[in-house]
């Protein structure tokens, strides 16, 4: 069964999301998408996860895919993991004690990574993609914050590096939803985000599972490398593609990475 609906986030800005859901689902699966995209980009993931079980909750970040708020902008890092704690709150009222993951990628690795941080406990395990833990590779550059007037934005030039598979490439190029501009607010937040949690890795203790594309040429392996040796999970397992790029939910070799993630949920249930 699939629905769609607004939710107001804590302070009223409303977000689109979405669920998929199955009958008597072995856990309960919410994805945070990267940046500049939207949450259709996981309906071929969304669709195997309803295949081996899995109930499917999805919703666009504010500024993103169809939800309110100024385009690709935040105005704090922390409204990323606490627009996240009002879908969590919702998915867990409207099941019955049933086992919560969360999964992020790019931005969206991140923000659930924030949100764990912030909420130690409140979910049973975090699956992060191409996660931006670290900022090794300084694709926005190196001087934070940066100094531009209120409202500066600046072109999306992430297409190049997603994906080895042209196709993909083309399709978020041509994508309606993927924005082609982002703010130097937004992107000043994410990197302050990025060093809230480079000072403090050791609250996040949450069962994790942390993939990362080898040839990443956006956020770079070392982010996945570094966040895995420093938290305090004692429960942590990371896989590093090799050849793959930042988008290893679409790239040729997906259906293994899947495989992989629904191995490791098995396990966690």
């Amino acid at each position: 069964m699939k629905e769609e609906k607004m939710v107001p986030s804590y302070d009223g800005t409303k977000l689109r999301f979405t669920k998929d859901v199955v009958q008597d689902p072995k856990a309960l699966i919410v994805i945070s998408h990267g940046l500049c995209e939207h949450l259709n980009r996981y309906d071929y993931f969304t669709e195997k996860l309803n295949e081996s079980g899995y109930s499917v909750y999805r919703y666009d970040q504010r500024g993103h895919g169809k939800s309110e708020g100024t385009k690709v902008y935040f105005s704090h890092y922390d409204e990323m993991p606490d627009d996240l704690a009002v879908i969590v709150d919702l998915v867990k009222n409207e099941n019955n004690g049933k086992k919560v993951f969360l999964l992020g990628h790019s931005m969206g690795g991140e923000t659930v990574v924030l949100y764990g941080t912030k909420n130690p406990g409140k979910v049973d395990g975090i699956i992060t993609s191409g996660a931006l833990t670290r900022y090794h590779n300084p694709i926005m550059g190196d001087q934070f914050p940066i100094e531009a007037p209120a409202g500066t934005y600046v072109p999306n030039a992430l297409g190049d590096g997603v994906c080895s598979d042209p196709e993909v490439i083309e399709a978020y190029a041509n994508d309606p939803l993927v924005e082609k501009q982002i703010s130097i607010e937004l992107i000043n937040q994410i990197y302050a985000g990025v060093q809230w949690l480079k000072e403090t890795p050791e609250n996040f203790v949450d069962p994790i599972l942390i993939l990362h594309g080898a040839d990443d040429g956006l956020v770079s392996v070392k982010d996945s490398l570094d966040f895995f040796r420093e938290i305090n999970s004692e429960d942590k397992s990371l896989r590093v593609y090799a050849k793959l790029f930042h988008e290893i939910l679409n790239e040729p070799s997906k259906d293994e990475i899947i495989s992989d993630i629904l191995v490791w949920l098995e396990k966690h249930n």
